[in-house]
């Protein structure tokens, strides 16, 4: 989804998200996404983990 965007189309998202949230505000968002990705992906991979080892503890389980 995000690979069809280009550098033009980023370019332009950026200066759309400058005019809206100003200079000042934008570095506090762009610092705000990267710490709730970052706790997404971490979550993400605590839940496959926890999936992963309910279906290792099933096989072992079954005759």
């Amino acid at each position: 989804m995000l690979s069809n965007i280009g550098i033009p189309g980023l370019i332009l998202i950026l200066i759309i998200a400058l005019i809206i949230f100003g200079p000042k505000k934008l570095p506090e968002i762009g610092s705000a996404f990267g710490k709730t990705l970052s706790e997404f992906r971490r979550t993400a991979a605590s839940i496959i983990d926890e999936e992963e080892e309910v279906l290792e503890s099933n096989k072992r389980q079954q005759p």
